[in-house]
């Protein structure tokens, strides 16, 4: 097993019985997210555990192989064609094991919320569909699912019993928009139910998006 990745924890309240693993986009850290904690209505719930990861540092193809966090390489602006596959599993042991250590402190798969934007939400996708449990959720923001072509059979069937939230702007000019939209029939021919929102911005979050989250984190840990 390798070395936990460094992380961020904020909990909401002493003891917490829920945890929402949030995984950050290309280039950026577990700060990037930290400030959403306060945005998000979640007044009347238990205590959250929030953990923010940093990814490791890599060369980026895409970036002229600059060294950064990144989840995986980006070797095509396509996202489709040439994927890092290894890349992809690698980090995906990673994510499955900040989920092993929530559980190993008491919190149950059916309460944690893997959640993710851009790379992060590829991974999140990446990782969720292949967990041998039913998660409280997984939620996809602004990116898209990786691998799509082996999802189905790699999947596990636990996996089609866990909420996915998928959120994407109409003019994002990193992850196109058609991208995401392929992504969720994908998903949704597989069985998974998605709860699909779109919004008039580009590569980033919008109030009314957190909004939604909110929501959807309520209905989906009640």
């Amino acid at each position: 097993m390798s070395q936990l990745l460094e992380n961020i924890e904020i909990e909401t309240a002493p003891n917490p019985s829920i945890a929402i693993v949030w995984l950050h986009g290309l280039g950026a850290d577990g700060n990037d997210f930290v400030p959403i904690v306060r945005e998000l209505d979640l007044s009347g719930l238990p205590g959250i555990r929030f953990v923010f990861p940093h990814a490791n540092t890599m060369p980026v193809t895409i970036n002229g192989g600059y060294v950064m966090r990144s989840w995986y390489d980006i070797v095509a602006t396509d996202l489709v064609r040439r994927e890092d596959e290894a890349g992809l599993r690698a980090s995906q042991l990673q994510v499955e094991a900040l989920i092993a250590r929530e559980k190993e402190r008491g919190i149950p798969a059916s309460r944690i919320i893997l959640a993710g934007f851009s790379q992060g939400c590829a991974m999140t996708l990446q990782t969720g569909l292949r967990h041998p449990e039913p998660l409280a959720g997984m939620m996809c923001l602004s990116g898209y699912l990786p691998l799509a072509g082996v999802a189905g059979a790699e999947r596990h069937e636990a996996s089609l019993k866990t909420p996915v939230f998928m959120a994407h702007g109409v003019q994002d000019p990193v992850v196109p928009f058609a991208r995401a939209e392929d992504s969720r029939k994908v998903l949704e021919s597989l069985g998974y139910q998605v709860e699909w929102h779109a919004y008039q911005m580009q590569h980033t979050l919008c109030l009314e998006e957190v909004q939604d989250i909110a929501k959807w984190i309520r209905k989906v840990v009640a």
